[in-house]
């Protein structure tokens, strides 16, 4: 008995220093690679599509800033009906989509056809609801949100909206929130496929600015839209398990999903 204080603190130990790591597995991107104001400036006047299939053939290159890549935990946990308690780890990128160096890069609003492809291209699902509100609470830098009217869906205001973003961060490293509404997965898309359902921008009382909504087109991409990529893969209860997997269970979907279905569902590109 007298080592059982020893066995427990090594156990704790243990336990707290078990968190994985997920990076990204991406291309080197080029030396002469372009800049997240090289990107807005060439694509200020563009349509969405020429926007999109530029960021997405940057972004599959490889070149996005190098802190996109390493993904942060976010612990999540329940009760089943027996009072059994279940945890859960899951892996976001620390901020939005982003083209261009680590000194010149920019945030990059996407269609959900581009983000889904993103996603997918890296081993990757697109956030929840209930995820994007695991990130504003969990965040360690929460903006609040500035929204802008005139323009809404063009480059300018794309990139003028990155730089006010920017200014609120003043350089604080982490997981970031509040700054943008998430292009979500949800059950209301099974009935809207050519919609985009989009959530979040989360003031500074947790309360988002935008509920689940699927009223826009899915072309329809505006400067407060952002693509935030979730690991394909969640530890739950130590247990590997693919997110797909996780939202059919009749216990677990509830660690990253609280919509009636919750049954998986991808945007088609």
């Amino acid at each position: 008995m007298r080592y059982l204080p020893i066995i427990l603190l090594l156990s704790c130990l243990l336990s707290c220093n078990s968190t994985k790591h997920v990076t990204l597995t991406v291309p080197g991107a080029t030396a002469s690679r372009m800049t997240g104001s090289d990107f807005f400036r060439i694509a200020a006047a563009w349509n969405w599509k020429r926007r999109d299939s530029m960021a997405v053939q940057q972004i599959l290159s490889g070149n996005m800033p190098s802190f996109l890549r390493k993904f942060t935990a976010l612990h999540v946990s329940l009760s089943d009906s027996t009072g059994t308690m279940h945890r859960a780890v899951l892996y976001v990128s620390p901020d939005y989509l982003a083209v261009g160096t680590n000194e010149d890069w920019a945030r990059v609003p996407l269609t959900p056809m581009a983000a889904q492809r993103i996603a997918d291209s890296f081993h990757c699902f697109l956030p929840t609801r209930k995820i994007a509100d695991l990130v504003y609470e969990q965040a360690l830098i929460k903006c609040e949100p500035v929204p802008l009217f005139a323009f809404r869906d063009s480059g300018v205001t794309m990139w003028q909206h990155h730089l006010i973003i920017e200014g609120q961060r003043k350089n604080k490293k982490g997981l970031i929130a509040g700054i943008k509404k998430d292009v979500v997965i949800s059950g209301m898309s099974k009935a809207k496929p050519d919609r985009v359902a989009i959530y979040g921008w989360h003031r500074a009382d947790g309360k988002p600015i935008q509920p689940l909504y699927t009223g826009h087109v899915n072309w329809y991409v505006d400067y407060s839209h952002g693509a935030r990529l979730v690991y394909a893969y969640l530890w739950v209860d130590g247990k590997k398990m693919q997110y797909a997997d996780v939202l059919k269970h009749p216990v677990y979907h509830s660690f990253i999903c609280d919509e009636a279905d919750c049954l998986p569902f991808r945007y088609s590109y």
